[in-house]
């Protein structure tokens, strides 16, 4: 399998795991964000968690930043919604995927 397909199979994994986490207690609560976010700080191992994902998202959006200067990635605004939409765990595998895309059609030409 190409690394590009690995990276589809990962934006894939990336999307179901957490919304099949997330899709029931959105059916059990409904759109209650002051529920939503007094569960995400119920405890300090919930806030660790929350902290981790958000410097992750910060990383993420200073490394596509970095990387826009040495390559240019049409499409490269589906990383950035899935990274509001979804979280890293998509816009990650999904940015590396339109990167090596777009190296694999440079090696191309």
């Amino acid at each position: 399998m190409s690394r590009k397909n690995v990276y589809l199979l990962l934006c894939v994994l990336g999307i179901a795991i957490p919304y099949s986490l997330f899709l029931p207690w959105l059916f059990l609560n409904g759109l209650d964000w002051r529920l939503f976010l007094n569960s995400l700080a119920a405890n300090r191992i919930s806030l660790f968690f929350v902290a981790d994902v958000l410097v992750s998202a910060a990383v993420f959006v200073v490394f596509m930043r970095q990387e826009s200067g040495r390559v240019r990635i049409r499409h490269g605004w589906i990383a950035t919604v899935g990274l509001c939409l979804v979280g890293v765990s998509f816009a990650l595998p999904m940015y590396l995927y339109l990167r090596e895309r777009e190296l694999e059609s440079a090696r191309t030409a």
